[in-house]
């Protein structure tokens, strides 16, 4: 077995490399600092057991020496262990001491390189370390020395003044105006653009200029990334353009379905809790009444969808396509439909309307035989009413949505967040079961669900349009703008 020394990059999940992902998948043992991006941990087997060894400034769950000691010991019984270290293992973070022991103790390792906060948290900023012509090399320097060497410290602040380019220093909050003082002492030009970036690459980041003289004023804090130099004059900002940064959103959905409105949420530059209200459960019967319906498929005029869940759960008990025979298919939305075309199965109906009111306004007059697999809590606002049109209903329990159980150290994350979702009338209710703290802006994907928030005394300031998960983005989106 091996431990890996895992870069996790700066604080952004997106930019973990494949080989560090890859050794996450099938680790034993995750060994993490108080830098890793929470979702990384979610790459590694739910069996694996997880460590957090993070330091704050001015306490430590483990000294070094203890967490050296704890990679020899799990790497010594056999374990897969991964050492996930904020940016680079190997960039100002004691991967090398680690690698030492661990090779001393004859134990495999591996050094996996991550993306170092020195490039990535200006990046971020809009700040480029170099520029053609005018910023043509970069020093990468720690502010965080030895303090047994006394208030100079052992870097030669001389020489990184006077080396030119860009001067990037990591770790140097604490001592900001020691070093500005000492590179303007060693001949840089007091008013040398400077800037901060603070939590670079995440959604709290935040940005500061000013000059090498003025920085030390300005309001810092840890961790951050020191940039001196033309360069940090420059504001090529993108990340921070972003139409959702600096808001945090808590996602609701069964932690199966939630993976691409994360994503999307990511990408609109919000941070995000991940409060997976339900959880996607087999049928009180374990399904045999699907598994019934399913080998009498043919046998109906229509089968009709109401929610991505009951179509994947339908298709499962499904041989093929063939199946269906001559029954025609009705999805009550776009998510749904591409559910079904999954396994290739096209619907020939889909309403305007995403609910089972605007499907049952476009549904023909029976008579005739409609199968309704769906959740097992459903309303019967669907099947009650395609019995009024003279159609002959079967509904079958697909599956059932059960409560979820979040963490505490996600229930408190989530009651400082700023936007709720709610993308089904279970998450309302089984968010309101375990979260005590509801954030601010409550945001639903369709009139349903908002009625359901309402019901129980919620104030609904996002409603979705378009019922979708890109119709919830869009309503987002428009009420912060707004805001």
């Amino acid at each position: 077995m091996t431990v890996y020394l895992v870069g996790a990059g700066p604080g952004d999940p997106g930019l973990l490399t494949l080989r560090g992902a890859e050794v996450l998948g099938r680790a034993d043992v995750v060994v993490h600092d108080r830098l890793s991006a929470v979702e990384l941990l979610d790459l590694a087997p739910a069996s694996a057991e997880r460590i957090d060894v993070g330091k704050a400034p001015g306490k430590a769950r483990y000294t070094q020496d203890e967490i050296t000691a704890l990679l020899v010991e799990r790497g010594s019984a056999g374990q897969t262990v991964v050492r996930l270290k904020g940016g680079d293992p190997t960039v100002f973070a004691r991967g090398g001491e680690e690698a030492m022991a661990l090779r001393d103790a004859g134990i495999a390792f591996e050094i996996v390189p991550g993306v170092t906060s020195a490039i990535a948290a200006p990046a971020y900023a809009g700040i480029p370390v170099t520029q053609r012509f005018s910023s043509t090399s970069f020093t990468v320097v720690t502010g965080h020395e030895d303090p047994s060497i006394g208030e100079d410290g052992s870097v030669d602040w001389d020489a990184v003044a006077n080396v030119g380019g860009t001067i990037v220093v990591l770790m140097g909050v604490g001592r900001v105006a020691k070093i500005c003082e000492r590179l303007i002492a060693a001949g840089r030009d007091p008013d040398t653009p400077a800037a901060a970036v603070i939590w670079g690459t995440k959604p709290e980041q935040r940005s500061v200029r000013a000059t090498l003289a003025t920085l030390p004023d300005q309001d810092l804090e840890s961790p951050a990334t020191i940039v001196v130099g033309a360069v940090a004059g420059l504001d090529l900002s993108w990340f921070e353009s972003r139409p959702l940064f600096d808001r945090t959103v808590v996602v609701t959905r069964a932690r199966a379905q939630s993976s691409s409105l994360l994503a999307s949420l990511r990408e609109l530059g919000a941070g995000t809790v991940e409060i997976p209200a339900i959880h996607i459960d087999e049928p009180a019967d374990g399904g045999s009444s699907l598994r019934a319906a399913v080998d009498r498929l043919a046998d109906y005029d229509w089968v009709v969808v109401t929610s991505p869940n009951g179509a994947r759960r339908l298709l499962a008990e499904c041989r093929d396509a063939r199946a269906f025979g001559a029954a025609q298919v009705a999805a009550i939305g776009p998510g749904t439909a591409e559910a079904l075309a999954e396994g290739n199965v096209v619907a020939d109906l889909v309403p305007e309307r995403f609910v089972a009111e605007g499907l049952l306004e476009v549904f023909d007059d029976g008579p005739g035989r409609v199968l309704l697999p769906r959740a097992a809590e459903a309303r019967d606002v669907l099947p009650e009413g395609l019995r009024e049109k003279g159609w002959d209903v079967d509904v079958v329990e697909a599956y059932r949505t059960v409560q979820g159980r979040p963490s505490d150290d996600d229930l408190a994350r989530a009651a400082g967040a700023d936007i709720v979702t709610f993308t089904s009338s279970s998450t309302v209710r089984n968010f309101l079961a375990v979260c005590d703290t509801v954030p601010p802006t409550v945001a639903c994907i369709g009139p349903i669900t908002a009625a359901t928030a309402r019901e129980h005394g919620l104030t609904v300031d996002v409603e979705a349009d378009v019922h979708t998960i890109e119709g919830l983005l869009d309503a987002l989106i428009g009420h912060v703008r707004n805001r």
